[in-house]
């Protein structure tokens, strides 16, 4: 097995990789902390897993376990490779051996059907007698389903299926529901954001379904190293919950790289392609025999990496392209099986992998990581490279950064990510644009009364009153009041869990077939006529967009230009919730009504970016209520910083464009997730103002979160964009992928003055 010492030696070799590296981080081993099996464990569940080579629990395992057995509700935040399935199994499946009569169904959930499948085929090879698991998600087979309602006592399932099937048909999972003891959710750091805030409230229907059948299960969660991960289980829950932290499992020291592409020799604005960069290490640690993994951002970057390093390996040696492979999610199971398979044996040794490998896939003994741009989160980045060294054996990682404002700055600030604590998880389950239909599902499933706003948050009487103008709920008063659902169709489709705004369908002009789905806020700027569309890696052209059917016809391609939409955007001020003076600047928190169009799109030179052309689009305006944290300068405060009138729209753009860029570094968001708009002049403030807002109905949390973190948030901004060493601006720093202007007016200097400005008196 290679040494990480001897892997930095064929990396690093050679003139043409010096100065890639920023920052070399050495995490040293932790030992293991054993503990003893409890004493409540079946003996035959003890049996099994000691028969599997768990000769005993880590501490960490046992005391979750414990508390959940207890009937604590309890939320185990350890890292990668730690056996957070233990800590879960241990009480659920002793629980099981008992039967449905005496309580004993676990109903578990996860964010992916994959993971459910990997989970399950972990039982299976334990086989503890008298424990019936199985999945209920979409690919369950319909006589498979009958056998779950009827004898399931160890239930795995997502989010989506409970939403759409299992809670509204309640009265068919009455057994199961009846004897419900432990609820499990896996994988909980990623419930963040909107998607996160409806989990919540699915949560919360849940446990007032199981009241319904007398039952009150315990919580269960399992989540990476997260801030908080108490707080963030309770907003989930809507329980106390307790949190164990200490992780009492072995791991091998980590070396841990930092890593930059160079410059583009071609014009020096833009950085070499990162997936080119990690394609070329991938080769090289392919050649060294080190078994890696490189995660990157969507299946086509996935087959680009594996492809391009078996390009790379064809001149070294013709064996060496076929140890190299892709793994993402869309293939079939037993072809992921297959490449886990040869992972571990050493038959494959190169794999380029989307996180479909990243959510709890048994791959152990790995060599090295490559991790091809910021994954969004700590938490993520840690997962991600937790992956290496899952043998306790030292291992090595790499972040490439990306040509992106927040990669740039992180890769050149190491304490940014070594030493801080991963980012609390963000979600707003009192969301009354989220509660709305979850009260309207709710009341389907047994009609709502006024002790319910305990259940679903302080929000519910202000969204029932609303719900009643509009005359989905109905409320009917006698010995106690009550609110009904007065439609006939399904209330669970008003509630589209992983996106906002309604769905639009993606549909293959050529054969009929649904590619898959994009909300309706996102479809006028990514699924307009004529737009190239990237759906989990494939390309498309969309032919045309129908708004009120919700339908966008695309046919394959694969064009040598990409397209930009063009928008043009106002927005209004609704309310100031928080405010705080900086001197002459102030910082403000609020609602705001985003108001978009898009009017045409910029067709790009796939390669080298230039602009081929703009065409005329035709779409109808969209507003959208959410949330929003602004900043403002009076024009003295401006001309004091060194910014003229003529520089001062592209100074306040480009700081409005690095901001967005910066904040996933406070809020655990991606920059897809927010918007911004700026102006020299805002008509409800009257000052320069820059806006950084959600992109989700009523909010998200994210901007919240920039409110209150916002020095650090604008300090990082400002330094992201004084170091980059472009002269102009460019993808790295002020330039943005979804710039509805297309990048025009920028002011590089200009939005450094501005930000010195704004920051010269924070507190």
């Amino acid at each position: 097995m290679p040494r990480p010492n001897d892997l930095l030696d064929v990396l690093l070799s050679g003139p043409h990789r010096s100065g890639r590296v920023t920052h070399i981080e050495s995490i040293p081993a932790r030992a293991a902390s054993p503990a003893t099996w409890p004493e409540w464990v079946d003996p035959v569940v003890r049996g099994r897993f000691v028969t599997a080579g768990i000769v005993a629990p880590w501490t960490h395992q046992a005391q979750a376990a414990s508390l959940a057995w207890s009937g604590r509700s309890v939320v185990v935040a350890t890292g990668t490779a730690s056996g957070k399935s233990l800590a879960y199994q241990l009480p659920a499946l002793t629980a099981a051996r008992s039967g449905r009569r005496a309580g004993g169904t676990t109903l578990y959930i996860s964010p992916t059907k994959a993971l459910a499948a990997d989970q399950l085929r972990s039982l299976d090879e334990l086989g503890v007698p008298d424990v019936v698991a199985t999945t209920y998600d979409g690919d369950t087979p319909v006589e498979l389903r009958d056998v779950a309602r009827a004898h399931a006592t160890y239930l795995l399932t997502n989010p989506d299926m409970l939403h759409h099937a299992m809670l509204p048909a309640h009265h068919r999972w009455a057994g199961f529901l009846r004897a419900l003891r432990f609820v499990v959710v896996d994988e909980c750091h990623g419930y963040r954001g909107v998607f996160g805030s409806h989990v919540a409230q699915v949560l919360r229907r849940l446990r007032r379904v199981c009241a319904l059948y007398g039952a009150s299960p315990t919580f269960v969660l399992a989540s990476a190293t997260t801030a908080d991960p108490a707080h963030t289980a309770e907003l989930l829950t809507g329980l106390p919950v307790e949190a164990v932290t200490v992780d009492g499992s072995p791991s091998g020291s980590k070396t841990f790289l930092l890593w930059e592409p160079p410059l583009s020799a071609d014009d020096g604005t833009r950085r070499r392609s990162v997936l080119a960069e990690t394609a070329d290490l991938l080769a090289d640690l392919v050649v060294a025999d080190a078994r890696t993994v490189a995660f990157v951002r969507s299946r086509r970057a996935a087959e680009t990496v594996a492809g391009l390093a078996r390009d790379a390996l064809a001149p070294v040696d013709e064996s060496l392209p076929g140890r190299v492979a892709s793994y993402r999610a869309g293939y079939l199971a037993y072809e992921r099986r297959g490449l886990e398979a040869a992972l571990n044996d050493g038959s494959l040794v190169g794999l380029a992998a989307t996180t479909a490998l990243e959510l709890g896939v048994d791959v152990s003994g790995l060599d090295a990581v490559l991790i091809a741009g910021w994954p969004g989160t700590r938490a993520s980045l840690w997962q991600q490279s937790g992956r290496a060294g899952r043998a306790g054996q030292d291992c090595l990682a790499i972040l490439l950064a990306s040509d992106d404002p927040l990669d740039s700055y992180l890769v050149q600030h190491p304490e940014a990510i070594f030493g801080q604590p991963v980012e609390a998880t963000v979600l707003d389950p009192d969301n009354p644009y989220v509660l709305a239909p979850h009260l309207c599902a709710a009341a389907a499933e047994r009609p709502l009364t006024i002790a319910d706003a305990s259940v679903f948050g302080p929000s519910t009487d202000d969204v029932l009153a609303t719900l009643e103008h509009r005359r989905l709920l109905r409320r009917r008063i006698k010995a106690e009041t009550t609110w009904h659902w007065t439609r006939r169709e399904r209330p669970t489709e008003l509630a589209d869990l992983r996106g906002s705004g309604g769905l639009v369908s993606l549909i293959e002009l050529d054969t009929g077939r649904v590619l898959g789905t994009v909300d309706q806020v996102r479809a006028h700027s990514t699924a307009h006529p004529g737009a190239v569309y990237l759906h989990q890696g494939e390309t498309y052209l969309i032919e045309s967009l129908d708004l009120d059917e919700g339908v966008a016809m695309a046919i394959g391609g694969a064009p040598d230009y990409t397209t930009t939409a063009r928008t043009v955007s106002t927005l209004r001020v609704l309310e100031e919730s928080s405010s705080v003076d900086w001197g002459e600047a102030q910082l403000t928190l609020g609602s705001v009504e985003v108001s978009s169009q898009v009017v045409g799109y910029l067709k790009r030179a796939l390669r080298s970016g230039e602009v081929l052309g703009e065409v005329p689009l035709d779409l109808p305006e969209r507003r959208l209520r959410t949330r929003s944290v602004w900043w403002t300068l009076p024009d003295d405060a401006i001309a004091g910083a060194g910014v003229s009138a003529a520089d001062a729209p592209g100074a306040a753009h480009a700081a409005e464009h690095a901001s967005i860029g910066i904040l996933p570094l406070v809020a655990s968001c991606d920059r897809w997730d927010i918007g911004g708009l700026s102006t020299v002049l805002h008509p409800d403030t009257g000052l320069l103002t820059v806006f950084v807002h959600d992109g989700h109905p009523g909010g998200a949390g994210f901007a919240e979160r920039g409110f209150h973190a916002a020095r650090e948030w604008l300090a990082a901004t400002r330094e992201a964009v004084a170091t980059c060493p472009c002269r102009d601006g460019c993808p790295s720093c002020v330039q943005s992928p979804k710039c509805g202007n297309g990048n025009e007016p920028l002011h590089k200097a200009g939005a450094v003055r501005l930000l010195d400005a704004v920051l010269a008196q924070a507190r």
